[in-house]
């Protein structure tokens, strides 16, 4: 996609940097050869349109940020000096790329002929950008952000004004910031120009002492608002397109705990444009399933939708057809959370009960979502937008009775998946705690194991016979859930028993590991020196400050890398062994030492 190596006269432009947007005019062409450049990448921007009208954004990327792109997304090295167009295009078109870039390139060989100039063409779509996020590869988004545009449906203009503001944020108060999230159509990948731009700004409120933590939010976001009007207008946005919401850290892990569905919807679908290990963990623990909603939670949803039936029968029409659509949007996405999953959106509420609980599961009568479809989309949206202007007396009779049969419904549902979940949890409960046990016992049959722990463990004063007692529990737990006759009271409190033997377990494993380490450790002195010795597999290390060496024919440099390898195939043996000829190298190294424990 070349055709000579001369980059494009004076395009260099200032270096971009997460604390200073980079909005100098000082090194942009020469208008005369910058217009040369423009007319005909525009007829270039001209054919890819009519021939592929989906396109989303096409712009040149800043030359003095193409080292990066080189160095981080492996670009040929040879086209630093090139024009570098990055086109951005849905991800859906993503599987169809290698169908049209073939004709895209020719086209673009006419354009470099004319030009005299080498371009290189980047075909992304937006998921690529995000990726780049959790990439914390920030720098590349931000040169993206400022490139020249040649077409843009609003991605760019989007991720620019979030872009200038987050500079502006951090150039300010980088020090309590801890993550700049993005969210909404920008993400989702259906922005237009007129769409607004979400943002999330989470503030670090762990460490203040001078001031009330509510006084630190409500200083920073002031300021914070205040830098909205700075960016759109140095972005050349429309007023009022860019939505940030200020929140403290605290505040934000209680909403977590609490299973607020934004929330969830807002770590899973969020993008960190600025993150110092903060929100990526949450989206790993989220993935992972590891964030989850506690029992009261799934009580405080469940119980809102009893809350509501009798209020909406007093309400005006506004409110009537409001209070339904919370009082089954709620225990509905409760239902869906208490089977595993986050909490959908509303759009997805519907759907994720049909697709679980009907097509999957079996457990829901389609009527069922039918109602709630109804509810939330018909109703609800209709009336939020304006298409549903007036509501008959008949119809809220019939949508509060609708709504009373659902909620019923919902709970004998809960009652189903609360009786599966129990039966998955004590079957967890018992692979884990049996898992641990047969490392401990060196027996794989269940019955062998119990008896090598009492035997060897608890008759021997190792373990209480409360843990064996534990362990008889788990396995008539295990025996009365499969028959359905386990009841809810006993297997929590089994759960409770059982979580508390095996973090004992660990614990005794672990300080058996770290007794076998001990025995290869001692400390030396020399030389008015104080150094550390640890023998493992076999090697013998010498630690000096933060400097690390290893012990052979004499002391070689080496590193903790090496040493944690070490430390970990010394785990599995039963004793330490260590050369003689160690103490021997040490003296001809070091010199007269003194060894003590």
């Amino acid at each position: 996609m070349t055709s000579n190596d001369q980059p494009i006269p004076g395009m260099e432009l200032e270096k971009y940097s997460t604390k200073k947007p980079p909005i100098s005019q000082a090194n942009i062409p020469e208008q005369k050869e910058m217009d040369r450049i423009k007319k005909e990448l525009d007829k270039f921007k001209g054919f890819v349109l009519k021939k592929y009208p989906f396109t989303m954004a096409m712009s040149i990327l800043p030359p003095q940020a193409i080292g990066m792109f080189v160095e981080e997304e492996e670009v040929p090295k040879e086209t630093e000096k090139y024009i570098q167009l990055y086109w951005v295009v849905p991800e859906e078109q993503f599987k169809n790329i290698p169908k049209f870039k073939q004709e895209v390139v020719k086209e673009l060989g006419k354009v470099q002929e004319k030009l005299k100039e080498k371009i290189w063409l980047q075909i992304k779509t937006p998921v690529d950008t995000w990726e780049l996020c959790f990439d914390s590869k920030f720098d590349l988004v931000s040169a993206i952000s400022m490139s020249f545009p040649l077409h843009d449906t609003g991605f760019l203009s989007s991720l620019r004004v979030a872009e200038i503001h987050k500079s502006l944020v951090l150039q300010k108060f980088e020090k309590y910031v801890v993550s700049y999230v993005l969210g909404g159509s920008l993400i989702r990948g259906d922005v237009i120009k007129e769409s607004d731009v979400d943002a999330f700004v989470i503030i670090n409120d762990t460490d203040v002492k001078k001031m009330p933590r509510l006084e630190l939010k409500e200083r920073l976001r002031s300021i914070i608002y205040q830098y909205i009007d700075e960016a759109e207008a140095m972005a050349g946005v429309k007023k009022n397109t860019l939505n940030v919401q200020v929140s403290l850290l605290t505040d934000f892990w209680e909403r977590v705990k609490d299973a607020e569905p934004v929330v969830f919807t807002f770590i899973r679908d969020g993008v960190p444009t600025y993150d110092r290990g903060t929100f990526t963990p949450w989206k790993a623990l989220l993935k992972m399933g590891k964030l989850k909603p506690s029992p009261e939670a799934i009580d405080m949803f469940m119980s809102m939708g009893d809350k509501t039936v009798d209020r909406v029968k007093r309400t005006l029409l506004d409110i009537v057809i409001g209070d339904i659509y919370w009082s089954v949007l709620t225990p509905s996405q409760a239902l869906v959370m208490l089977y595993g999953n986050p909490p959908p959106t509303t759009k997805e509420t519907f759907k994720e009960m049909k697709k679980i609980f009907v097509d999957k599961e079996k457990m829901l009568e389609k009527k069922y979502i039918d109602i709630l479809e109804e509810i939330t989309i018909k109703y609800y949206k209709g009336y939020e937008h304006g298409k549903v202007k007036e509501v008959s007396g008949k119809e809220v009779d019939r949508l509060l009775k609708n709504t009373e049969d659902y909620l019923k419904r919902l709970k004998e549902l809960r009652a189903q998946i609360e009786k599966r979940t129990q039966q998955k949890t004590t079957e967890q409960i018992y692979a884990d705690l049996f898992e641990l046990l047969k490392v401990l016992t060196k027996k794989t049959a269940q019955t062998a194991i119990v008896e090598e722990f009492e035997k060897n463990f608890v008759k021997k004063g190792r373990f209480t016979q409360q843990h064996l007692r534990t362990v008889k529990e788990v396995i008539k737990d295990k025996a009365e859930s499969k028959k359905g006759t386990l009841s809810l009271h006993r297997a929590d409190a089994t759960r409770k028993y059982a979580s508390v033997l095996i973090n004992d377990l660990i614990d005794y494993s672990q300080r058996g590991e770290l007794m076998a380490l001990e025995k290869g450790r001692m400390r030396i002195k020399y030389k008015g020196k104080i150094g550390e010795i640890l023998s493992a597999d076999g090697k013998t290390f010498l630690f000096e400050g933060n400097t690390v060496r290893k012990v052979t024919t004499k002391l070689v440099p080496s590193d903790m890398k090496k040493v944690g390898e070490a430390i970990e195939k010394q785990k599995a043996k039963k004793s330490v062994e260590m050369d003689n000829k160690v103490f021997e190298v040490l003296k001809k190294e070091l010199g007269e030492y003194e060894i003590f424990l």
